[in-house]
């Protein structure tokens, strides 16, 4: 029998991940369980998009080549998941409809204008700033890969948060919207933020200044994005989640290629 604290990796690593890991509960504690471990997906996927970053780069392909492969893993990983949910996120807020309507675009299994505007410009953003990070030392380029996998799953613990509704009352966002405890969630912020900054340090006190600030950017950013799906739709939905991913990857990795 699965001891209970491990229900919460396998909803985490299974649903947010296209990893082997079946997922045995789908009550409200498995999914507050695997929110509040939603950081430990982001460590597995980053460390995996910057080793095959790393080889290519090694292998002499250039900075730029393995950036796009640095944000072509996550995605794989993930089934594009989190980019599809931005770009339907994208479409909801820029069709200008009532709620309702809004979330009927965004659950249609097209991609509107809107949303590929957004892909293609969150996309550019993140390999330019990449292969920015990747041109200045490989170190850089691996840990920026890292920081901005764990910020957007970082965001995802945050937005489950009590007080945070769901839209709709089926999906994945209605499964999370609202299961970790506030305390909870901002213990989690701190602890990764702690983390962020002690292996930024490794790269000198710049650094972890720097990593730290790109963590709590990548969350004040997805703040605002939240707040402004929760308005807008009454609340959040797996493609919101998605996007607050997405939009947290992209402010840290922003932030990280600066200076």
């Amino acid at each position: 029998m699965t001891p209970p604290p491990l229900h919460g990796l396998r909803f985490a690593f299974g649903t947010l991940s296209v990893l082997p890991v079946r997922v045995e509960r789908w009550d409200r504690d498995a999914a507050r369980g695997g929110m509040l471990c939603a950081p430990l997906v982001g460590v597995v996927l980053g460390c995996a998009a910057a080793a095959v970053a790393l080889v290519l780069l090694f292998l002499g392909a250039g900075p730029l080549v393995a950036a796009v492969a640095a944000a072509a893993v996550p995605a794989v990983l993930t089934r594009g998941l989190h980019l599809d949910g931005l770009a339907d996120t994208a479409d909801g807020l820029g069709s200008a409809k009532p709620a309702e309507d809004a979330l009927r675009i965004m659950k249609q299994s097209d991609v509107g204008p809107f949303g590929v505007i957004t892909l293609l410009f969150v996309l550019l953003a993140q390999v330019a700033a990449m292969a920015r990070l990747y041109d200045d030392s490989w170190a850089r380029g691996a840990l920026a890969t890292v920081v901005a996998a764990v910020a957007a799953r970082l965001a995802l613990t945050l937005a489950a948060r009590t007080g945070v509704p769901p839209a709709r009352p089926e999906g994945l966002g209605a499964a999370v919207a609202g299961v970790v405890p506030v305390r909870a969630a901002a213990g989690v912020v701190l602890a990764v933020t702690a983390v962020a900054l002690t292996a930024g340090a490794l790269l000198g006190a710049d650094g972890a200044v720097r990593t730290a600030v790109a963590v709590l950017a990548a969350l004040g950013c997805a703040e605002l994005l939240l707040r402004h799906c929760v308005r807008r739709f009454g609340g959040v939905t797996g493609d919101v989640f998605g996007g607050l991913a997405e939009t947290a990857a992209t402010t840290a990795l922003v932030v990280l290629s600066l200076g």
